[in-house]
């Protein structure tokens, strides 16, 4: 039987990097998480134990340190580019570097002091190819919970004979948010479009009433592209985070009413609502969601 070596990639993944900046006396901190990963001619790699062509992943791991400092971060999309650009120059035989990043944001305490945050997570995937057309940059965010205690409903849907959810116009709407957006360039203030795009996501889930969590997702989607006419797409995976009215009529307590009040929060089993809300005139992808784990 003969075999064929499909597609592959390697590199180092999750590589903790903190940078201080201590140029004054008050400090800044910035702490990812780096993935990087190279694709491309690494046949012999594969079939033959060949190792001419691959770049180690430790020395991955190095580069995305030393980057830390000798390109510094003034965002992580921007970071992202210049390590995925020195890989490809380091690495004849790929085709396209991958850096996938993390952000993990801290509170200032004082000069050179600092608490850190909870709550979501800011992240890039940036794939860079040997001509511009091959560079792509997904910017977004994870772990972003939301919830809204009303202006929620769900009802009409189909039924069967194992259909026991009974319907509602009145209900907690709850998801924890991974949401990606594709870029169309890559001279961007990355910030500032990260910020814009988090605040529009926040806005409209707060001020939208929601027939269902599907519903929800495309008026978000459709607001952050209105918002910002170079990103082509938004893809979305939200798990619905059931909450569940607690029956208060087998206690034996005179008067005790649950008028939509206390309720239990179900972590397992969940809905999970996926989506994508693209531009009718998007450019296509390419390889910019390749290996991205989650996302229709």
């Amino acid at each position: 039987m003969a075999t064929v070596l499909g597609a592959n990639q390697y590199g180092k993944a999750e590589n903790r990097v903190v940078r201080i900046v201590r140029d004054t006396p008050r400090h800044e901190i910035r702490d990812l998480n780096v993935s990087t990963s190279l694709r491309g001619e690494f046949t012999a790699a594969h079939a033959t134990g060949d190792q001419s062509q691959v770049l180690p992943t430790d020395t991955q791991k190095n580069t995305a340190f030393a980057y830390a400092k000798l390109h510094g971060i003034s965002s992580i999309e921007d970071y992202a580019l210049a390590l995925g650009r020195r890989l490809l120059k380091a690495t004849p035989a790929a085709t396209a570097a991958q850096v996938r990043v993390e952000e993990y944001a801290w509170d200032r305490l004082g000069q050179h002091a600092f608490s850190r945050r909870g709550g979501d997570v800011r992240t890039c995937v940036v794939t860079v190819g040997r001509d511009e057309d091959g560079t792509h940059v997904l910017s977004g965010l994870q772990d972003l919970v939301l919830l809204k205690s009303t202006d929620s409903e769900f009802k009409g849907f189909l039924k069967d004979e194992f259909t026991t959810l009974a319907e509602t116009d009145d209900r907690i709407l709850a998801t924890s948010l991974i949401a990606k957006w594709r870029h169309t360039r890559t001279d961007v203030d990355w910030n500032a479009s990260y910020a814009d795009a988090r605040e529009c996501l926040l806005s409209t889930f707060a001020t939208s009433y929601s027939r269902a969590l599907q519903e929800t997702l495309h008026l978000m989607g459709s607001a952050v592209l209105g918002g910002q006419q170079e990103l082509a797409e938004i893809r979305f995976s939200a798990p619905n985070k059931h909450h569940f009215l607690v029956d208060f009529n087998g206690f034996d307590a005179d008067g005790l009413t649950n008028d939509g009040e206390v309720f239990i929060a179900a972590d397992r089993p969940y809905g999970l609502i996926e989506a994508q809300v693209s531009r009718d005139d998007a450019p296509p992808p390419g390889d910019a969601w390749l290996h991205v784990p989650g996302f229709v």
